[in-house]
Protein backbone atom coordinates (compact mmCIF):
# COMPACT_ATOMS: atom_id res chain seq x y z
CA UNK A 1 0.00 0.00 0.00
CA UNK A 2 0.93 3.62 -1.41
CA UNK A 3 1.77 6.05 2.00
CA UNK A 4 0.13 9.01 2.09
CA UNK A 5 1.90 12.50 1.67
CA UNK A 6 0.55 13.99 5.23
CA UNK A 7 -1.52 12.53 7.86
CA UNK A 8 -4.75 14.37 7.17
CA UNK A 9 -6.58 13.76 3.54
CA UNK A 10 -6.95 16.79 1.55
CA UNK A 11 -9.60 19.40 2.49
CA UNK A 12 -12.12 20.32 -0.19
CA UNK A 13 -14.84 22.84 1.59
CA UNK A 14 -16.23 21.14 4.23
CA UNK A 15 -15.54 17.71 5.91
CA UNK A 16 -16.80 15.13 8.21
CA UNK A 17 -14.52 15.57 11.50
CA UNK A 18 -14.83 11.62 12.49
CA UNK A 19 -13.26 10.77 9.07
CA UNK A 20 -10.18 13.20 9.11
CA UNK A 21 -9.21 11.52 12.79
CA UNK A 22 -9.72 8.32 11.55
CA UNK A 23 -7.39 8.65 8.37
CA UNK A 24 -4.84 10.71 10.05
CA UNK A 25 -4.15 8.02 12.95
CA UNK A 26 -4.32 5.12 10.27
CA UNK A 27 -1.90 7.78 8.61
CA UNK A 28 0.51 8.37 11.75
CA UNK A 29 0.95 4.62 11.88
CA UNK A 30 3.49 4.66 8.68
CA UNK A 31 6.06 7.69 9.63
CA UNK A 32 9.42 7.72 8.67
CA UNK A 33 11.43 8.85 11.67
CA UNK A 34 14.33 10.42 11.40
CA UNK A 35 17.59 8.85 12.64
CA UNK A 36 18.19 10.78 15.28
CA UNK A 37 14.61 10.97 16.58
CA UNK A 38 14.63 9.98 20.53
CA UNK A 39 11.51 8.63 22.30
CA UNK A 40 9.22 10.81 23.93
CA UNK A 41 10.37 13.43 20.96
CA UNK A 42 6.67 15.19 20.23
CA UNK A 43 4.77 14.90 17.52
CA UNK A 44 2.99 17.74 16.21
CA UNK A 45 0.68 18.72 13.45
CA UNK A 46 -2.33 20.60 13.17
CA UNK A 47 -4.50 22.54 11.06
CA UNK A 48 -5.49 26.07 10.86
CA UNK A 49 -8.80 26.58 9.06
CA UNK A 50 -10.04 29.67 8.37
CA UNK A 51 -12.34 31.31 5.53
CA UNK A 52 -11.09 32.83 2.82
CA UNK A 53 -12.22 34.73 -0.24
CA UNK A 54 -15.93 34.06 -1.62
CA UNK A 55 -16.61 31.83 1.41
CA UNK A 56 -14.16 29.06 0.76
CA UNK A 57 -12.17 27.49 3.71
CA UNK A 58 -8.11 28.19 4.01
CA UNK A 59 -6.26 25.08 5.60
CA UNK A 60 -2.55 26.26 6.58
CA UNK A 61 -0.49 23.30 8.37
CA UNK A 62 1.43 23.47 11.23
CA UNK A 63 3.67 21.09 12.99
CA UNK A 64 6.87 19.00 12.63
CA UNK A 65 5.15 16.32 10.28
CA UNK A 66 5.48 16.73 6.65
CA UNK A 67 4.92 13.98 3.96
CA UNK A 68 4.99 10.80 5.65
CA UNK A 69 7.82 12.32 7.82
CA UNK A 70 8.79 13.95 10.96
CA UNK A 71 11.37 17.35 10.32
CA UNK A 72 13.69 18.31 12.86
CA UNK A 73 11.67 21.71 13.03
CA UNK A 74 8.29 22.42 13.30
CA UNK A 75 6.19 24.81 11.68
CA UNK A 76 4.58 27.60 14.02
CA UNK A 77 0.82 27.92 13.84
CA UNK A 78 0.09 30.90 12.12
CA UNK A 79 -2.87 33.45 11.35
CA UNK A 80 -2.64 36.23 9.20
CA UNK A 81 -5.25 38.74 9.71
CA UNK A 82 -5.31 41.42 6.68
CA UNK A 83 -6.33 44.99 8.22
CA UNK A 84 -7.52 47.89 5.74
CA UNK A 85 -4.14 49.33 6.26
CA UNK A 86 -1.87 46.58 6.94
CA UNK A 87 -1.59 43.08 7.14
CA UNK A 88 -1.07 41.83 10.65
CA UNK A 89 0.47 37.89 11.37
CA UNK A 90 0.74 36.62 14.46
CA UNK A 91 2.86 33.23 15.08
CA UNK A 92 2.75 30.86 18.43
CA UNK A 93 6.56 30.53 19.68
CA UNK A 94 5.93 28.61 22.63
CA UNK A 95 9.37 28.15 25.02
CA UNK A 96 11.85 30.55 22.34
CA UNK A 97 13.35 33.92 23.92
CA UNK A 98 13.39 36.89 22.04
CA UNK A 99 16.42 36.78 20.78
CA UNK A 100 16.72 33.25 19.26
CA UNK A 101 13.74 34.47 16.72
CA UNK A 102 15.14 35.45 12.79
CA UNK A 103 12.96 37.54 10.78
CA UNK A 104 12.97 38.28 7.39
CA UNK A 105 10.73 40.30 5.52
CA UNK A 106 10.02 40.27 2.10
CA UNK A 107 7.35 42.38 -0.67
CA UNK A 108 4.94 39.12 -0.08
CA UNK A 109 6.41 36.68 2.37
CA UNK A 110 7.86 36.72 5.62
CA UNK A 111 10.12 34.02 7.26
CA UNK A 112 10.17 33.21 10.70
CA UNK A 113 13.73 30.85 11.96
CA UNK A 114 13.98 30.21 15.40
CA UNK A 115 17.89 29.37 16.53
CA UNK A 116 16.71 27.36 19.79
CA UNK A 117 18.29 23.66 19.75
CA UNK A 118 15.35 22.72 21.54
CA UNK A 119 12.62 24.57 20.22
CA UNK A 120 13.26 25.00 16.12
CA UNK A 121 10.51 26.32 14.00
CA UNK A 122 10.88 27.57 10.73
CA UNK A 123 8.38 28.63 8.47
CA UNK A 124 7.87 30.87 5.59
CA UNK A 125 4.85 32.96 5.17
CA UNK A 126 2.75 33.80 1.88
CA UNK A 127 1.07 36.63 2.72
CA UNK A 128 -1.92 37.58 1.13
CA UNK A 129 -0.84 40.95 -0.27
CA UNK A 130 2.28 43.24 -1.35
CA UNK A 131 3.63 44.98 2.02
CA UNK A 132 6.16 47.60 2.63
CA UNK A 133 9.14 45.17 3.83
CA UNK A 134 10.56 47.94 5.64
CA UNK A 135 7.64 49.13 7.34
CA UNK A 136 7.38 45.83 9.75
CA UNK A 137 6.86 45.82 13.45
CA UNK A 138 7.63 42.98 15.58
CA UNK A 139 6.45 42.38 19.53
CA UNK A 140 7.09 39.42 21.39
CA UNK A 141 5.40 38.70 24.95
CA UNK A 142 4.59 35.10 26.18
CA UNK A 143 5.40 33.24 23.12
CA UNK A 144 3.49 34.84 20.81
CA UNK A 145 4.66 37.15 18.09
CA UNK A 146 3.07 39.55 16.24
CA UNK A 147 3.84 41.30 12.84
CA UNK A 148 2.62 44.05 11.33
CA UNK A 149 3.29 44.98 7.98
CA UNK A 150 1.78 47.97 5.84
CA UNK A 151 -0.27 47.59 2.74
CA UNK A 152 1.98 48.50 -0.47
CA UNK A 153 0.87 50.52 -2.72
CA UNK A 154 1.23 48.73 -6.54
CA UNK A 155 4.99 49.17 -7.43
CA UNK A 156 6.17 51.98 -9.14
CA UNK A 157 8.14 50.91 -13.00
CA UNK A 158 11.58 51.73 -11.18
CA UNK A 159 11.03 49.71 -7.96
CA UNK A 160 11.88 46.15 -7.20
CA UNK A 161 11.04 44.26 -4.32
CA UNK A 162 13.36 43.86 -1.89
CA UNK A 163 13.97 41.67 1.64
CA UNK A 164 14.55 43.27 4.74
CA UNK A 165 15.46 41.81 8.38
CA UNK A 166 13.19 42.87 11.10
CA UNK A 167 15.09 43.77 14.59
Amino acid sequence: MAKKTRPFPEFDGFFNFDDVIRQMFENLRDLEFPEDFREGEPLVYGVNVRMGPGGKPVVSQFGNVEKGRVKEEREPLVDIIPEKDAVRVVIELPGVEKGEINLDAAEQSLRVNVTNPDHRFVRTIALPVRVDERSAKATYKNGILEVVLARKEPAGAGERPGRIKIQ
